[in-house]
């Protein structure tokens, strides 16, 4: 069995440690009914609650979506992180020493280059940090001065300086890393003698900080005129991916612990956000220097339902915010749209006289993603000329296209008076048929009718991994579902249905989610009969089975003898069917 290098006990012991409510409580309001309790599910958009958790059993499962797991599972996915993140995050948070993998030499080698990796940033952090007093700092606190930065925005960001090309390596050789591992930070660059310098020589730096508020790179910026790039990234590391890396996504964290979070507000870059949070708006966050990914799109998607999207109010931020918003739309967010004045940015609009009032009101007024396509395409033609307006139907009639039909309805009258084209010419463009409804009839399903012998095992297995009391003592599962001995082993193993996640990937494997989640309602009424039904239909198949075999050899067989002996089995066999006899499937 597959405990992933850790021992089932201690992962165990772990789980009782960490109560999956607490754990669960500090992403999603939960409320409790019955026995368990219900959220609206943090991994995909919904208004009706659907994420349940079990607190018993240590699970969680949304019936929208489908996602399910334990308390580590849940921490993976919040956090982004592996399971042995994962496991030792839970254990700090219980007070527990982490025991050592039993890995591979491969994933070991690989979490220890990690962690020195992970070392060298956060003191890398520290001592760019520690710079930005220093009197050599000078072009650094010049350029503070003038962009407003106060002592709190500095510490809030750890914003930092390097003095040169060769001062942070020597720091951090004193501090006794080796030359190879400050280059795999990504702290270091090598010159082609193999001599290191400092990536981000001479410049203004910005941590990058994940949602555990561990630096996984940086991010800085030029200070003087110069033929290289404004600003400069770490290059890929294990660590680091600009993908999926959000910068301020560490202060959005707490800021959703400590006061809760409905909303984030995404600029384009790392001056407006820290402009942004000096002003109030503490929502705000930004991807570095890339277009936006699905992948930022997931991470943020574990904060809030809403996002307001708030670029720069030039051409290049028009085109962003049209490529950010289906990749936003498809995370499950609601989108809407800041539109700032023309040629101005977040920074710029807030420190104009009343520019803070005036953000304010620009979030407040921020449109819906359709709302934003028509003041877009309506920009680029004449609507006074009949093929423009032609133009500008047939491209909102694309982009409607990829929303719903309530909201394709709620929009169409405001295209009909904008192109002056018939509303049911615009429904047959979109495709949309009206047509008659009729009420089902209701029918009664009965509750003990089996679908097929792959529901009966799976109902049969369920249960026993559930520890089900309507299960017969006397029967053996290894008899009965002969093939599945090795899944009969790993649930006779567990002493609480959470850890299976410790034994298999129930993430990946359709069996063992069928199991886990298996919806129980439909046997409520007679759980003990529709068990002995399910049991009876897979014995059934197999008595036959054996009957088949045996007239089979009768068929065949050329001794007298052995034809009645074989007709005496099968007369035997059929007995059992007719008084439905269990007793070859008994331990």
């Amino acid at each position: 069995m597959n405990t992933r290098g850790i021992s089932p006990e201690w992962l165990d012991e772990l789980k009782r440690k960490n109560d999956i409510i607490s754990v669960v409580s500090k992403y999603v309001t939960l409320e409790q009914r019955g026995s368990k309790f219900w959220g609206c599910c943090p991994f995909h958009h919904e208004k009706t609650p659907s994420f349940c958790v079990d607190q018993y059993e240590g699970l969680y499962h949304c019936f929208g979506c489908k996602e399910g797991g334990d308390v580590i599972t849940f921490v993976q996915k919040m956090e982004s992180c592996d399971f042995h993140d994962a496991i030792t995050r839970l254990a700090e948070n219980a007070k527990m020493e982490v025991p050592k993998f039993s890995q591979d030499e491969s994933v070991i080698k690989r979490k220890k280059e990690k962690d020195i990796v992970l070392k060298i940033l956060n003191d890398a952090a520290e001592h760019y940090h520690e710079n930005i007093y220093k009197k050599e700092a000078k072009p650094a606190q010049d350029y503070i001065k003038s962009r407003g930065f106060t002592r709190h925005e500095l510490e809030d960001f750890k914003i930092g300086y390097s003095l040169d090309w060769n001062e942070m390596i020597r720091y951090l050789l004193n501090k006794g890393y080796k030359k190879e591992d400050i280059l795999s930070s990504g702290v270091a660059q090598s010159k082609e003698e193999g001599k290191l310098y400092d990536a981000m020589g001479e410049r203004l730096v910005f941590p990058i900080y994940n949602s555990f508020s561990e630096c996984i790179g940086f991010s800085a910026r030029v200070l003087v005129k110069t033929d290289f790039a404004k600003y400069k990234n770490t290059p890929e590391t294990v660590v680091f991916k600009k993908s999926k890396v959000v910068f301020g996504i560490h202060l959005l964290k707490k800021l959703k612990q400590e006061k809760g979070l409905n909303q984030i507000i995404l600029v384009e870059g790392q001056i407006d956000v820290i402009t942004m949070h000096r002003y109030g708006f503490k929502n705000t966050v930004a991807f570095l220097g890339t277009a936006l990914t699905s992948e930022h799109a997931r991470e943020l998607r574990k904060f809030a339902d809403e996002v307001i999207v708030c670029f720069d109010g030039d051409e290049a931020g028009q085109k962003a915010t049209l490529r950010s918003i289906d990749i936003l739309k498809e995370a499950g967010f609601r989108v809407r749209i800041a539109v700032l004045e023309k040629g101005k940015d977040p920074d710029e609009t807030l420190k104009e006289e009343g520019g803070q009032a005036k953000m304010q009101s620009i979030i407040d007024g921020a449109k819906a993603v359709i709302d934003y396509y028509i003041d877009v395409e309506k920009s680029r033609v004449d609507m006074s000329k009949p093929d423009e307006r032609a133009d500008f139907v047939k491209n909102m009639l694309e982009r409607l296209k990829k929303f719903t039909q309530p909201e394709q309805e709620a929009y169409l009258p405001k295209l009909r008076d904008l192109s002056g084209m018939p509303i049911d010419v615009l429904r047959r463009s979109l495709g949309i048929q009206i047509l008659p409804t009729f009420e089902k009839e209701s029918k009664n399903v009965l509750t003990n009718r089996i679908n097929g012998n792959k529901r009966a095992e799976t109902f049969i297995l369920a249960s026993y991994l559930h520890k089900k009391s309507y299960i017969d003592p006397h029967l053996d599962p290894n008899k009965l579902l002969s093939g599945r001995e090795k899944e009969i082993e790993i649930i006779k193993s567990l002493t609480r249905l959470s850890g299976i996640y410790d034994v298999v990937s129930v993430d990946e494997d359709e069996f063992w989610q069928d199991l886990v989640y298996f919806n129980f309602a439909e046997s409520s009424n007679n759980a003990e009969q529709y068990f002995a039904e399910c049991v009876w239909s897979l014995a059934e198949e197999k008595l036959r089975a054996k009957k088949e075999a045996i007239m089979e050899k009768y068929k065949l067989s050329t001794d007298l003898a052995e034809r009645r002996q074989l007709l005496m089995q099968a007369q035997d066999v059929d007995k059992k069917i007719r008084d439905k006899n269990l007793e070859d499937f008994y331990a």
